[in-house]
């Protein structure tokens, strides 16, 4: 198996039957695999039967996005995984062909991160008119809706960390794959269109869901992969409690949650502990960031 495709889905079976209409017409299914999994959501699963060639693994109640990717990397056999969002879908042509070239000429290269076109277009020629940028690069993390990594590369890894929900996981995943001294590539040539509506999801205001889950993920990965956390996890709570705790009621209430949750659940999070390199959060910081 060439190329598995993994995608993790829920509450959108609408959006993820579009993306997997479009997969079907870009892959050999003879050397490519498509890998859903149905994250607690009882309407997607009437789409099973709809896509007898998809590989379906489903969950009755929500385990969340990252545990979820865990499980279902597990099931993959490609040589090459294809992480992609289920309302998000390769718009380049021959993205299979250049992905492999890729890992092909470079034998550190694990991750490769795709170029995310946001919105909502009537084809997908016009959404590759609306390219971001023009320069391929390496960089320390990659987005989940578009990304590929090697077989070799991931299984060396612990994978998509359990003890995270969503918002989080993937600059956990990147890290860990630099600490073993790969390298991760922006290559703004391979694009998939997100299928956001940009407009929309600007006017829905502040994101509480997000706050609380990206809160929460970023002090636990300080104390899983940092050899010394704890100011990093300090500067944070004072960061986020005067950026949004003390502007909005609902924001501080969120922040008290994930405090006491931190105080009950450290001992427990600790028992993930990997500390990298010091050579490696280095690198890092001396990387070019994702343009999100």
């Amino acid at each position: 198996m060439q190329v598995s495709f993994l995608i993790v889905t829920k509450n959108r079976p609408e959006a993820l039957a579009f993306t997997l209409n479009k997969l079907k017409a870009q892959i050999d299914l003879s050397v490519h695999e498509v890998l859903v999994f149905i994250d607690g959501c009882k309407a997607t699963e009437a789409l099973v039967s709809q896509f007898d060639w998809v590989q379906w693994t489903i969950a009755k109640k929500s385990i969340s996005a990252s545990p979820a990717r865990n499980v279902l990397y597990k099931k993959a056999e490609g040589e090459i995984f294809i992480g992609l969002d289920d309302d998000a879908h390769p718009i380049t042509a021959d993205f299979i062909t250049k992905v492999q070239a890729q890992f092909n000429s470079n034998e550190t290269l694990g991750i490769i991160a795709f170029q995310e076109i946001r919105g909502v277009y009537d084809a997908d020629e016009t959404a590759l008119s609306h390219f971001k940028e023009k320069d391929s690069y390496f960089t320390n993390d990659f987005i989940g809706c578009g990304f590929a990594i090697k077989k070799s590369v991931y299984h060396q890894t612990n994978g998509f960390p359990v003890w995270m929900t969503i918002y989080g996981e993937e600059p956990a995943l990147a890290l860990e794959v630099l600490d073993l001294g790969y390298t991760i590539y922006y290559q703004n040539d391979i694009a998939v269109n997100h299928r956001v509506d940009t407009k929309k999801r600007l006017g829905q205001g502040r994101n509480y869901f997000r706050f609380e889950n990206q809160f929460r993920n970023s002090i636990r990965f300080y104390l899983v992969y940092y050899p010394k956390p704890f100011l990093k996890v300090i500067k944070l709570l004072v960061h986020n409690l005067k950026k949004y705790g003390v502007k909005d009621f609902h924001f501080f209430r969120l922040y008290v949650k994930v405090f006491f949750t931190f105080l009950i659940q450290l001992f427990s999070i600790l028992s993930y502990r990997k500390p990298v390199k010091k050579e490696t959060l280095q690198k890092r910081s001396q990387l070019k960031s994702m343009n999100y």
